[in-house]
C-alpha cells in the first residue's frame, strides 16, 4: 500500500490532506461542544442544521465552481481555496449566536465545495496506474480515519488544558499547511478539454452519472451511506451527554471508535479488491451500515455505543472507499473534474437530507425512532443499489455505431459492430444495451 509514497507529488498531497483532515477534526468536535454551549439539549438540532447549511452548499456550489473554474491551474485554484478555508476558520472562535454559526459554516463549505472535487480529480493523474490508484483510495480513507481517531482523542487531550474554541486554532494551522504543500508540487495538465457551452460543462457530470449503470447504484448507496453516518455525526454528542451522562472526552472516544472502525476497512481494502468486484465489497458494507442502524436502539450503553460505532465505521469505509474506482473507469481524463464534481454534490445531497433529519427526529420523537427511520432509508438505498446496478455485466459491451461515416477514426480502430469498455462520451452518449 505504502509503495506510492515515493511519488514525490502524490506524497505531497497525501500530507495536504492529513494536516488539513486533522484540522477539520478538530473543528468538528469543537462545533459539536459550541452547539452545545450555545443550545443545551437542543445541541443535535442546531448541529443538524448546521451541517445541512454546509450541505446546501457542498450541492449547489461544487458543479458551479468545477464549470467556472474548468480552464484555472488547478494549484492555484487549490491553494486559494485552503487560504480561504483558514481565513473562514479564524472567526469561529468568537461566535456568540446561533445564526452566526450558520453564516461560517456556508462560507466555510463554501470554499471545500470548490477544492475537495478538484483535489479528489488530481489524483487518478497523478497516479495512472489503477493498482496504485487504489493503493491510493486506501491511504486516503486511512487519512481519513486516522483523522477520525487522532482528531477526537487530541481534541481531549487539548480540552485537558484550553477551552474548546481553542480547537479552532487548529483548523486554521491544517488549512495553511495544506495550502503550503500544496504550493510546493507541480500538479499534471490534464489533455485538452472539448470546448463546450458552459451549460454543457455545468451538466457534464449529471449525464455521465446517469447514463451509466455503476454509477447509478453509487448514487443509491451514497444514500445508505449518509443515512448511517448522519446519526453518528449528529447524534453522538446527544447520545453521550444526554442519556449516558458522560463528558466531553467520552464523546471523542466515540467518535474515534467510529474512527477505528473505518480505518480497519482502509487497511483491508487492497487486498480485499484482489479477492472480490468492487459492487460486492460495496454492498456488503450498505448492508452492515442497514443493520447496524436497525440496531441502534439497542445499544443502550456506552460500552455497546463503541461497538456498534465501530462496526458502523466499518461498513461506511467498505461502502464508500471503492467509489474513486468506479469514477476513473467511468470518464475520461479531460471529463473526470465534472465527474467528481457530481459525485461530490450528489453524495452530499443525500447527507443534506439525512443531517437535518437524523438532528430534529433525535430531538423531537426522540433517538429510538431517529435510529429507526434512519435504518429504513438505507435499507431503500441498498435495495435501489442492488436494482440499478446489476451484477455479471461483462467489461467488454457489444455495440455499434450507425450514426458514424465509414471514415470515422473510431470505426477505422474498430469494426463497425464492436465490443469495449464504454465510457459515456460524445461518441458513446447511452449505455449499451
Amino acid at each position: 500500500m505504502f509503495s506510492v509514497l515515493s511519488n514525490r507529488t502524490y506524497r505531497h498531497l497525501l500530507s495536504a490532506q492529513i494536516v488539513a483532515l486533522l484540522g477539520t477534526g478538530l473543528a468538528t468536535v469543537a462545533l459539536g461542544l459550541l452547539a452545545w454551549d450555545l443550545a443545551g439539549g437542543d445541541a443535535g438540532r442546531v448541529l443538524g442544521t448546521a451541517l445541512a447549511i454546509k450541505m446546501v452548499a457542498y450541492v449547489t456550489l461544487s458543479p458551479l465552481a468545477q464549470a467556472l473554474t474548468s480552464r484555472i491551474p488547478r494549484r492555484r485554484w487549490l491553494v486559494a481555496c485552503d487560504l480561504i478555508r483558514a481565513c473562514v476558520a479564524l472567526a469561529l472562535p468568537f461566535v456568540t449566536e446561533i445564526w452566526q454559526i450558520y453564516l461560517l459554516i456556508f462560507l466555510l463549505q463554501a470554499a471545500s465545495a470548490g477544492f475537495t472535487p478538484a483535489f479528489q480529480a488530481t489524483i487518478p493523474d497523478v497516479l495512472t496506474d489503477e493498482d496504485d490508484y487504489t493503493k491510493a483510495l486506501s491511504l486516503s480513507r486511512l487519512a481519513y480515519d486516522l483523522e477520525s481517531l487522532v482528531s477526537p482523542m487530541l481534541a481531549a487531550a487539548l480540552l485537558s488544558v484550553v477551552s474548546f474554541d481553542m480547537l479552532f486554532a487548529g483548523t486554521v494551522i491544517g488549512f495553511l499547511a495544506s495550502a503550503l504543500l500544496v504550493v510546493s508540487v507541480r500538479l499534471p495538465t490534464p489533455g485538452a478539454e472539448t470546448p463546450r457551452p458552459f451549460r454543457d460543462r455545468l451538466t457534464l457530470g449529471v449525464r455521465i452519472f446517469l447514463a451509466t449503470p455503476r454509477l447509478r447504484g453509487l448514487l443509491a448507496l451514497n444514500l445508505c451511506v449518509a443515512a448511517a453516518g448522519s446519526m453518528v455525526i449528529v447524534n453522538t454528542v446527544v447520545l453521550v451527554k444526554g442519556p449516558m451522562a458522560r463528558g466531553e472526552h467520552a464523546v471523542a472516544i466515540a467518535l474515534a471508535a467510529f474512527g477505528a472502525g473505518s480505518m480497519l476497512a482502509a487497511l483491508a481494502l487492497p487486498r480485499l479488491m484482489q479477492q472480490i468486484p468492487d459492487r460486492a465489497a460495496m454492498l456488503t458494507g450498505a448492508a452492515l451500515l442497514t443493520l447496524g442502524a436497525g440496531v441502534g436502539p439497542l445499544a443502550d450503553s456506552y460500552g455497546a455505543l463503541l461497538g456498534l460505532w465501530a462496526v458502523l465505521g466499518f461498513g461506511f469505509s467498505i461502502a464508500q472507499l471503492p467509489a474513486g474506482r468506479l469514477l476513473r473507469r467511468s470518464a475520461h481524463a479531460e471529463d473526470r473534474p465534472a465527474l467528481f464534481a457530481t459525485q461530490f454534490a450528489l453524495s452530499h445531497a443525500a447527507w443534506l437530507v439525512c443531517y437535518p433529519l437524523a438532528g430534529w427526529l433525535g430531538a423531537g420523537p426522540g433517538l429510538d425512532a431517529a435510529f429507526v427511520v434512519l435504518a429504513l432509508l438505507a435499507a431503500v438505498g441498498l435495495g435501489l443499489a442492488v436494482r440499478l446496478w446489476p451484477g455479471g455485466a461483462p467489461a467488454d459491451l457489444p455495440h455499434s455505431h450507425d450514426d458514424l461515416p465509414p471514415d470515422h477514426p473510431h470505426l477505422q480502430e474498430h469494426a463497425r459492430q464492436h465490443a469495449h469498455p464504454v465510457i459515456i462520451d460524445d461518441l458513446h452518449p447511452r449505455w449499451p444495451g
